[in-house]
Protein backbone atom coordinates (compact mmCIF):
# COMPACT_ATOMS: atom_id res chain seq x y z
CA UNK A 1 0.00 0.00 0.00
CA UNK A 2 1.37 3.38 -1.02
CA UNK A 3 0.47 6.27 1.23
CA UNK A 4 2.66 9.03 -0.17
CA UNK A 5 0.55 11.37 -2.33
CA UNK A 6 3.59 12.58 -4.29
CA UNK A 7 4.56 9.05 -5.28
CA UNK A 8 0.99 8.21 -6.29
CA UNK A 9 0.81 11.36 -8.43
CA UNK A 10 4.12 10.48 -10.11
CA UNK A 11 2.97 6.94 -10.84
CA UNK A 12 -0.34 8.14 -12.27
CA UNK A 13 1.47 10.70 -14.45
CA UNK A 14 3.87 8.01 -15.68
CA UNK A 15 0.98 5.68 -16.49
CA UNK A 16 -0.87 8.43 -18.37
CA UNK A 17 2.24 9.28 -20.38
CA UNK A 18 2.88 5.65 -21.35
CA UNK A 19 -0.81 5.03 -22.07
CA UNK A 20 -0.99 8.04 -24.39
CA UNK A 21 1.80 6.53 -26.53
CA UNK A 22 0.35 3.01 -26.57
CA UNK A 23 -0.89 1.46 -29.78
CA UNK A 24 -3.56 -1.14 -30.22
CA UNK A 25 -1.72 -4.34 -31.13
CA UNK A 26 -4.60 -5.51 -33.31
CA UNK A 27 -4.93 -2.20 -35.16
CA UNK A 28 -2.44 -2.89 -38.00
CA UNK A 29 -3.71 -6.43 -38.29
CA UNK A 30 -7.22 -5.27 -39.05
CA UNK A 31 -5.96 -3.05 -41.85
CA UNK A 32 -4.31 -5.81 -43.93
CA UNK A 33 -6.40 -7.11 -46.80
CA UNK A 34 -6.63 -10.80 -47.61
CA UNK A 35 -4.29 -10.27 -50.58
CA UNK A 36 -1.78 -8.41 -48.41
CA UNK A 37 -1.82 -11.32 -45.95
CA UNK A 38 -1.21 -13.72 -48.85
CA UNK A 39 1.72 -11.64 -50.08
CA UNK A 40 3.16 -11.40 -46.57
CA UNK A 41 2.76 -15.14 -46.07
CA UNK A 42 4.72 -15.86 -49.25
CA UNK A 43 7.40 -13.36 -48.23
CA UNK A 44 7.61 -15.18 -44.90
CA UNK A 45 8.36 -18.34 -46.89
CA UNK A 46 11.40 -16.51 -48.29
CA UNK A 47 10.01 -15.80 -51.75
CA UNK A 48 11.13 -12.86 -53.85
CA UNK A 49 8.69 -10.38 -55.35
CA UNK A 50 8.91 -12.17 -58.71
CA UNK A 51 8.19 -15.55 -57.05
CA UNK A 52 5.23 -14.03 -55.17
CA UNK A 53 3.93 -12.59 -58.45
CA UNK A 54 4.12 -15.99 -60.15
CA UNK A 55 2.46 -17.76 -57.20
CA UNK A 56 -0.45 -15.32 -57.16
CA UNK A 57 -0.65 -14.76 -60.94
CA UNK A 58 -0.17 -11.01 -60.58
CA UNK A 59 2.49 -8.62 -61.82
CA UNK A 60 5.65 -7.77 -59.93
CA UNK A 61 4.45 -4.17 -59.85
CA UNK A 62 1.28 -5.31 -58.07
CA UNK A 63 3.38 -7.26 -55.56
CA UNK A 64 5.47 -4.14 -54.95
CA UNK A 65 2.34 -2.13 -54.26
CA UNK A 66 1.03 -4.78 -51.86
CA UNK A 67 4.39 -4.94 -50.06
CA UNK A 68 4.50 -1.15 -49.72
CA UNK A 69 0.97 -1.20 -48.35
CA UNK A 70 1.88 -3.90 -45.82
CA UNK A 71 4.86 -1.84 -44.65
CA UNK A 72 2.67 1.23 -44.27
CA UNK A 73 -0.11 -0.60 -42.43
CA UNK A 74 2.35 -2.30 -40.08
CA UNK A 75 3.94 1.12 -39.53
CA UNK A 76 7.40 0.07 -40.69
CA UNK A 77 9.16 3.23 -41.88
CA UNK A 78 11.91 3.07 -44.48
CA UNK A 79 15.43 3.48 -43.12
CA UNK A 80 18.85 3.13 -44.69
CA UNK A 81 19.92 0.58 -42.08
CA UNK A 82 16.95 -1.79 -41.89
CA UNK A 83 15.20 -4.22 -44.19
CA UNK A 84 11.46 -3.83 -43.58
CA UNK A 85 10.74 -7.34 -44.88
CA UNK A 86 12.26 -8.84 -41.73
CA UNK A 87 10.05 -7.07 -39.16
CA UNK A 88 7.03 -7.62 -41.43
CA UNK A 89 7.76 -11.34 -41.49
CA UNK A 90 8.27 -11.32 -37.72
CA UNK A 91 4.86 -9.69 -37.31
CA UNK A 92 3.40 -12.40 -39.54
CA UNK A 93 5.07 -15.18 -37.55
CA UNK A 94 3.94 -13.69 -34.24
CA UNK A 95 0.42 -13.62 -35.54
CA UNK A 96 0.09 -9.86 -35.31
CA UNK A 97 -0.33 -9.52 -39.06
CA UNK A 98 -3.11 -12.00 -39.70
Amino acid sequence: MIRQPGLITTLVDLFEHIWSRARDVAEPVQRLTAREREVLGLIAEGRSNSAVARALSITEAAVGKHVASVFAKLELPATEDDNRRVPAVLAHLRGTAR
